[in-house]
C-alpha cells in the first residue's frame, strides 16, 4: 500500500503554492482559481497527476487536524539539499534527526503544518529512537556516524533482514 496523495485546505493559497513548490519542486498539472475556490494538483512524479493538492478553504479558526505530512525523498543526497534549500532561506525551527531507521528534517510549513522529509536507512533498530545530526556533513560523515550509532542500539540488524522478518510476521496475519 502506498499513499495516494493528500490534499490540505489553505488559507494563503499563493504563500502555500510557492512554498511546497520551492521546498519540493513539485510542478503543477492542473490549477483552477475563482472567487470561490482556488485548487491544485502537484507532483513530484512524472508518471503521476497529483501527489499533493492544496485547496482554499481553511477555517481561520486554530484546529489540528493532522499530526504531519511526511514526504520520502529518493536518497541521502537529496534529504541534505532541501535541508540546506530551507537553512539558506533562513527556515526556522528545523530539526535534523536521525530514527537510525531514517535521517529526517521536522519544520513546518507557512500555515504551521508539521512536515517531515525523510530517507530511510539500511538499517533498523528498535522504535521509537530519536537522535539530532547535522545534514551539513559528509555523506560519508553521516553513514559512518549513524551506522556507528545504530550498532549500539537495541534490536539493530540491517533493514534486509529486518524486511524478510516483517515480510514472514505479515504472511502469518
Amino acid at each position: 500500500m502506498e499513499i495516494g496523495h493528500i490534499g490540505l485546505y489553505v488559507r494563503d493559497f499563493d504563500r502555500m503554492l510557492e512554498f511546497y513548490r520551492g521546498v519540493f519542486g513539485f510542478a503543477i498539472t492542473d490549477i483552477a482559481r475563482n472567487e470561490s475556490r482556488s485548487i491544485v494538483f502537484l507532483t513530484g512524479d512524472p508518471a503521476t497527476h497529483h501527489q499533493f493538492v492544496l485547496a482554499t478553504g481553511r477555517p481561520e479558526a486554530e484546529q489540528h487536524l493532522l499530526n504531519q505530512i511526511s514526504f520520502r525523498l529518493k536518497n541521502l543526497g537529496e534529504l541534505r539539499r532541501v535541508y540546506k534549500y530551507l537553512v539558506d532561506k533562513n527556515y526556522p525551527d528545523l530539526d535534523p534527526s536521525t530514527h537510525g531507521t531514517a535521517w529526517s528534517v521536522y519544520f513546518r510549513d507557512p500555515e504551521g503544518n508539521r512536515i517531515e522529509i525523510y530517507v530511510d536507512t539500511p538499517w533498523y533498530i528498535t522504535q521509537p529512537y530519536r537522535a539530532r545530526i547535522d545534514l551539513l556533513d559528509s555523506e560519508a560523515e553521516i553513514y559512518a556516524h549513524t551506522e556507528a550509532m545504530c550498532r549500539k542500539a537495541p534490536g539493530f540488524q540491517s533493514l534486509a533482514v529486518w524486511s524478510q522478518n516483517t515480510a514472514r510476521n505479515i504472511r502469518q496475519l
